[in-house]
């Protein structure tokens, strides 16, 4: 997409939704009921996902919003044994040192009831990683270069738009960042504007999956949410 014409025209919102307050309350409680039963697993089955499944997952990051409509970000789909096993070695050179000294001990007991660690075996086990990468500039077609803005905020939102189609497709997820994780650039083969933000591994959960109870604490309402102004209560 090029991002050379910059004059503004408005055209009519193509898409509109009317539902009733009740209707909007429904819809909002199912979305809500549906994403409380969202998990990161660390144990995955072999059992293979469609590729389709993740095209169009992937399609839909691509709908979030992002800073000028610049759309900041890059999508790598791998389900190549060979890639993933190579940036299993790669990602767990990173967490060795991570965790042999290299993180700060408040990191690290951060970290504890997670049950984290430098071994990631679910980057082999699991069907698909999808590798998030955060454009930084984009290019004309002259060659020239043009700044990206809130790029961190934009590949934030698409990320997200993503780990909720992924879970509304009945797959888990599993968010990684190794630190620092330059490798991704060279193996995923990308430009340097690009800048790898994570790594998501994608399938089904193992029949034995666990989660640590502490994830299983999530703040109330009341510690997340603060209303100012008039509120209307439908009952």
């Amino acid at each position: 997409m090029s991002f050379e014409t910059t004059n503004y025209r408005p055209t009519p919102l193509p898409d509109r939704r009317e539902m009733s307050d009740a209707a909007m309350i429904e819809a909002a409680r199912v979305h809500f009921d549906a994403m409380a039963t969202r998990h990161s697993v660390r144990e995955f089955c072999d059992r293979p996902v469609p590729r389709e499944v993740i095209e169009t997952a992937i399609a839909t990051a691509g709908r979030a919003p992002s800073g000028a409509n610049q759309q900041p970000w890059h999508f790598v789909a791998i389900s190549d044994p060979d890639m993933k096993s190579r940036i299993r070695a790669a990602a767990e050179e990173e967490e060795r040192a991570f965790y042999g000294g290299g993180a700060p001990d408040e990191w690290i007991a951060a970290l504890e009831p997670i049950g984290t660690g430098a071994s990631k075996p679910h980057l082999e086990v699991a069907p698909w990683l999808i590798v998030v990468f955060a454009q930084r500039w984009g290019t004309r077609s002259d060659g020239s270069r043009y700044k990206h803005y809130y790029v961190p905020e934009s590949v934030g939102l698409a990320t997200g738009f993503l780990i909720g189609a992924l879970h509304l497709s009945g797959l888990s997820v599993l968010t990684h960042t190794p630190s620092p994780m330059k490798f991704l650039t060279e193996l995923c083969d990308r430009p340097v504007a690009e800048k790898p933000v994570m790594i998501l591994a994608v399938g089904h959960p193992a029949g034995d999956a666990t989660v640590p109870a502490a994830a299983l604490n999530k703040k109330p309402l009341e510690e997340i949410l603060t209303v100012i102004g008039a509120q209307t209560e439908t009952t």
